[in-house]
């Protein structure tokens, strides 16, 4: 039975039909490693399932290889994520896919409300090829736009499939319409997990059952190297809200941050960042205190970490 603090982290995922939803669930079903994924989906008609992941199917269930399962919510969402908290072992992460018309930041809040989970973050995907038409009709271009605005993280996929020149103005445009929110590109969906969940730190952990591993991370895998990570130690004392809110500025170049501080009123706390949003919670387990972080390649802004967390020659970058 999981312990009556544990909260799942439930990642939301939104975007317009067609923006490939569906196929980034699949990519992160494939390179899910040892997490426990649980997929939320409206119904099992169109399922988001590759079929060769499936082990076995029963009528409000599916159980894919690796421990992970996929649930049809229908018009119950609340009960559906209460089940899966109830579960032993309760999933690690949440990945809930709305439909193409729904507003992810509205699915958010009603998520929020859930004693048994969190809200890790809400990540919208457009398509690159058809965004900026689809933003200007007059009957679904209200939709789109808001479900950018409630993005903490907006993927722009599918960009293989137009030109340069087009490609920066929807850089351009996707910062203007979704200001909060960390903007990644992808083709495929394909955005490494680390992105996606973080690593370094576990839900164990972050639960208390666990102690966190220390010192340097693993490189994040992506073949095209958009990324970057580096770990810092975090000895002393600090105001762990203020520096979350640091990270979570578009000043530090980050698109994730987790980590365990000690505060300065003496406790242990877990930091979570995604995007703009962050999250500072008790802590009651073993770690040493540090935080990993994931940025974009090349803007990851090094001194601005290390002055929020008052270090010096401290981080080591992968």
């Amino acid at each position: 039975m999981n312990p009556p603090s544990a909260r799942i982290p439930v990642t939301v995922i939104g975007g317009y039909l067609g923006a490939g939803k569906t196929t980034l669930v699949n990519h992160l079903l494939r390179n899910a490693g040892a997490r426990r994924l649980a997929i939320l989906v409206n119904d099992f008609g169109d399922l988001p399932i590759d079929a060769d992941l499936i082990e076995a199917q029963s009528e409000d269930l599916i159980s894919i290889a690796g421990g992970c399962v996929c649930c049809s919510f229908g018009s119950d969402l609340m009960g559906a994520l209460m089940k899966l908290a109830a579960r032993s072992p309760a999933p690690d992460h949440v990945l809930l896919e709305t439909s193409g018309v729904a507003l992810p930041g509205s699915v958010a809040r009603s998520v929020a409300l859930i004693a048994g989970c969190s809200i890790d973050g809400v990540v919208v995907l457009a398509d690159a090829e058809t965004v900026a038409a689809r933003a200007a009709d007059r009957y679904m271009g209200d939709t789109i736009t808001r479900q950018l605005a409630e993005a903490d993280l907006a993927i722009l996929n599918k960009t293989d499939l137009v030109p340069d020149a087009q490609l920066l103005a929807l850089r351009k445009w996707i910062a203007s319409t979704a200001p909060q929110a960390r903007l990644i590109e992808a083709v495929r969906g394909e955005v490494p997990a680390e992105v996606m969940f973080g690593f370094g730190y576990s839900r164990a952990a972050i639960e208390g059952t666990g102690r966190l591993a220390s010192g340097k991370l693993k490189p994040v895998e992506d073949a095209s190297t958009r990324y970057e990570s580096a770990s810092f130690a975090v000895p002393q004392a600090v105001d762990a809200e203020r520096l979350a809110r640091a990270l979570a500025s578009p000043d530090s170049g980050l698109v994730r941050a987790k980590g365990v501080l000690r505060d300065i009123d003496g406790s242990m706390k877990a930091l979570q960042v995604v995007g703009a949003r962050f999250e500072v919670t008790a802590f009651a387990g073993r770690a040493d205190p540090g935080i990993a972080c994931i940025g974009l390649r090349g803007r990851m802004n090094r001194a601005a970490i290390e002055r929020a967390a008052g270090l010096a020659n401290t981080a080591k970058i992968v």
